[in-house]
């Protein structure tokens, strides 16, 4: 991971966010979405940079190849959301899934957050092993806070005790 820096969403990130995570949505996972629907991408500060949360883009030369955030969902607790990785930075040598989940933890940490949830789709098949490999537990929909951003094509939950 020499190369790639890991750092705070800034402006001008637009583009290299929706390059990144649009195609992932919808070639790898048939997930019928645009970045137009996705009101959340277009305003990144006003949605996600509030409170405790951030977003955080992974950057190799002038290419977003990595992006991951925290929604302060309040009471303690965070949604990570938004978690992608191009599939050229995916696993050895670069191990960026890691990177971008410990720069969001320690994040959360130091904001004092206390439990960090998220959701996913059943498709997401090696997001699931990697969240259960970093300590998440999976939960039942029933058991998120009211307050969780919940997406439509969520069906599966998770839980972190921080």
């Amino acid at each position: 991971m020499a190369d790639v820096i890991i750092r705070p969403y800034r402006p001008g990130d637009e583009l290299g966010i929706a390059d990144l995570i649009v195609p992932i949505q919808r070639q790898e996972f048939d997930i019928p979405i645009t970045y137009a629907e996705q009101p959340d991408l277009r305003d990144i500060p006003g949605f996600y940079q509030q409170g405790a949360g951030e977003f955080w883009v992974a950057v190799d030369g002038d290419r977003v190849v990595g992006s991951i955030s925290l929604k302060d969902i309040g009471q303690g607790a965070g949604a990570l959301r938004k978690m992608f990785v191009a599939a050229s930075h995916r696993g050895a040598p670069h191990r960026l899934a890691t990177g971008l989940l410990t720069v969001l933890l320690a994040h959360a940490r130091d904001q004092g957050l206390q439990a960090v949830y998220l959701g996913t789709t059943a498709k997401f098949l090696a997001a699931h092993r990697f969240y259960e490999k970093s300590g998440f537990s999976l939960i039942t929909p029933d058991e998120l806070p009211p307050s969780f951003p919940r997406m439509a094509v969520d069906t599966r939950f998770y839980f972190l005790s921080l």
